[in-house]
């Protein structure tokens, strides 16, 4: 097992990264409150929710069990979760328990930080994913219809888990979306690592462990490292937002769930990359080199068909890093280092967001 810090003060809190933990009460029981709720869905609940109720016993636990996928991460989702903990009398010593990827940890870690105004949770995600990017540093929330996690709050978990036997049933299409957060972190902030995934890359498409292992590790060394430097996203965290307005953009656009957000991230990542480069900030070989690894990941490379220009800039205009109605973007300045730039000329944007090519 290997463990990284989220080093924030009394707020501090482990990452644990290896096989078998769900099981391993020793890990993420002391985390927990006098009574606590599982919430998971119907596709994990089958999977993975046994060992963490074996974990439980003899404690005062209850389980929620929500449908599947990105239209579960409502306000109605959240209070359902809500009614259940008021149901069972819950009190702020209580504790939830987020067992499966983003959406699960993103919507429970919104319930426990409005619960009674804040308890406890600890997250367990299950996907590459979340155990690289959404179960840690406290973002939480919801969608909107307007637009992706527009309602949420900074609410830290109490630990992480992250088993990689639960990476052994994921379906091959998530696996290969959490690799685009994977890549995002040696683009943003680790030129090493970016030419470590391009040599190990077989090895992590084929779930070798001591691969994923190291990727995961080395992806949430980085997260953890941003966020103790700025936990609210008031400076550098936004630097993990690269790819990730185009991408909204695309999944509002095309409608939640029709694309993966990993998927989305891939194609906003390409098209950050290429805008960067009509900047003049990066040559194009570098924008080649990015798209040929997010290309053999299996992830996708170009916009939605049905998205044009004008929709894409309708939606990129409520993006929560927007600032006094002027469009932030996360830009390269090379592979391993990325800026948050406010100054985009409005024109090579609409340019490549009309050029950019467009697949099925």
């Amino acid at each position: 097992m290997q463990t990284v810090t989220v080093d924030l003060d009394t707020r501090s809190y482990p990452i644990h990264i290896g096989a078998g933990l769900l099981g391993a009460a020793g890990h993420w029981t002391p985390c927990l409150g006098s009574r606590v709720m599982i919430v998971t869905n119907t596709v994990l609940a089958e999977l993975h929710l046994a060992p963490v109720q074996a974990a439980l016993q003899g404690r005062d636990f209850e389980t929620l069990i929500l449908p599947d996928g990105e239209a579960t991460k409502t306000l109605a989702s959240a209070e359902r979760i809500w009614d259940a903990l008021l149901a069972a009398r819950f009190g702020r010593d209580a504790s939830l328990i987020a067992l499966g990827g983003g959406v699960t940890g993103d919507l429970t870690g919104f319930a426990a930080a409005c619960y009674q105004r804040g308890i406890d949770f600890i997250q367990m995600p299950t996907t590459l994913l979340a155990q690289v990017d959404s179960s840690v540093g406290g973002k939480t929330g919801v969608n909107h219809p307007r637009g992706k996690n527009m309602i949420g709050a900074f609410h830290q978990p109490r630990c992480v888990i992250a088993d990689l036997d639960t990476l052994g049933t994921l379906p091959e299409r998530e696996l290969r979306a959490g690799l685009a957060e994977v890549i995002k972190y040696g683009l943003i902030a680790d030129a090493a690592f970016f030419a470590w995934l391009e040599a190990h890359l077989d090895a992590l498409l084929a779930r070798e462990p001591a691969a994923l292992s190291h990727a995961i590790a080395v992806s949430c060394r980085t997260k953890a490292a941003i966020v103790t430097a700025d936990e609210r996203e008031s400076g550098v965290r936004a630097l993990l937002n690269l790819g990730h307005t185009f991408g909204h953009a695309i999944e509002t656009g095309t409608g939640y769930g029709t694309w993966l957000h990993g998927e989305a991230v891939a194609t906003g990542m390409v098209m950050a990359a290429e805008l960067s480069a009509r900047l003049g900030r990066v040559p194009s070989a570098t924008v080649e080199r990015i798209r040929r690894l997010i290309d053999r990941a299996g992830l996708p490379v170009t916009a939605p068909r049905g998205l044009d220009a004008g929709r894409f800039l309708e939606l990129m205009a409520v993006d929560k890093k927007a600032q006094a109605g002027r469009l932030r973007l996360v830009l390269l300045r090379a592979i391993g280092e990325a800026e948050l730039r406010s100054d985009t000329d409005p024109g090579v944007l609409r340019a490549l967001l009309d050029q950019f090519p467009r697949g099925p």
